[in-house]
């Protein structure tokens, strides 16, 4: 496999790299108001697809054995559902 197949191109680099940019702004200007679950929600959601496009872009991972893919990408759900039951448990009191 060559270097591009395994990393992607400069072009879609950048453009991920932008996307990040931009999905970490969105998030601060979400942040900024006071919202509920379903505000939350939306903001793990983004958390999850910036987290997935650096472990499997960035990180190479699109091209790694399926146990890593699964590991990587499990932990990352994992941690956005936690956080999340956390959040409604704690809405709730």
């Amino acid at each position: 496999m060559s270097s591009t197949e395994l990393h992607g191109t400069p072009r879609r680099t950048a453009v991920l790299w932008l996307l990040l940019v931009l999905a970490t702004l969105l998030t601060w200007h979400l942040g900024e108001n006071r919202g509920g679950g379903l505000l939350t929600a939306a903001l793990l959601g983004i958390a999850l697809i910036k987290g997935s496009i650096v472990a499997f872009d960035f990180m190479a991972l699109r091209h790694a054995p399926p146990l890593w893919r699964i590991l990587v990408g499990g932990w990352l759900l994992l941690v956005c559902v936690l956080i999340g039951l956390a959040y409604w448990k704690g809405s709730l009191t």
